[in-house]
């Protein structure tokens, strides 16, 4: 079953970003057991050559791959789902017009991909046009990202675009649009259920980041199945400075 079918019948489903340039990561979160990961374009030093090398390294482990593009240019897509990625996450849609954008620059049939079969996505030209439209249009998942006050008043129309699978509730970017410091302020927790209200009526997905288990809870009572847990980076700092601190304990000379 293709990553999209299983984000859309609303699969219990545990990513992270991905903001390392380099494989590994994607393979130790593979081994792990993680369902996919979200390479991120808009937010860490990653070009289509990185995403590339880690895309084939998700394959090689069955974890789903989407790509966090650098904006909403449509233009940006094309590139990633050449690559193999399985979809993609698109900042700042704020608008019925930029999410009807997307989704036209994700499918053939009902949009307007660029066509060439001679890529991952299309077995490298083994496919023919028939079965390459088919299996693209199946299989490139669309998740706009709502994280701007403008979109969240649009967004009975924006979760209504045709074609569109899933929205992901920005609430980082919406505390610092709202002016507040913490995501768990009145004006983000109105925001979130206010997208989780439309976006399940629509029958859209529901994606979000998450920081425990509590939080958890309360997305999931609001209807999120996907959620995104930190990143490499904050795996990596967590882990050193743990490491550290337990190093330090038995250095207690240590000089730093």
């Amino acid at each position: 079953m293709s990553f999209r079918k299983r984000f859309m019948a609303g699969e219990s489903l545990t990513g992270s970003f991905l903001k390392i340039a380099h494989t590994m990561p994607a393979e130790i979160l593979g081994v792990l057991g993680y369902d996919f990961v979200v390479i991120d374009e808009e937010h860490a030093p990653i070009n289509r050559e990185s995403v590339d090398r880690i895309v084939l390294a998700c394959k090689a482990h069955g974890l789903g791959c989407l790509v966090r593009i650098p904006d909403a240019d449509p233009s940006a897509i094309l590139s990633v789902l050449d690559c193999g990625a399985d979809g993609v996450l698109v900042p700042h849609v704020d608008s019925v017009q930029k999410a009807t954008e997307i989704v036209g620059a994700a499918r053939y049939r009902a949009g307007n991909r660029g066509y060439s079969p001679t890529t991952r996505a299309g077995n490298f030209g083994l496919n023919s046009i028939a079965t390459h439209v088919a299996q693209e249009d199946e299989r490139a998942l669309v998740i706009a990202m709502i994280e701007d006050p403008k979109a969240v008043e649009d967004i009975d129309a924006i979760v209504a675009t045709d074609g569109l699978d899933g929205v992901f509730i920005g609430r980082g970017d919406l505390t610092v649009a709202y002016g507040e410091t913490n995501p768990g302020s009145e004006p983000v927790k109105a925001a979130t259920k206010a997208i989780c209200k439309l976006a399940r009526e629509n029958g859209v997905g529901l994606c979000a980041m998450t920081d425990g288990a509590k939080d958890l809870l309360s997305l999931v009572e609001l209807g999120v199945t996907s959620v995104i847990v930190g990143s490499d980076q904050t795996f990596l700092r967590n882990a050193a400075r743990d490491q550290l601190a337990d190093i330090k304990a038995v250095f207690p000379n240590r000089k730093d």
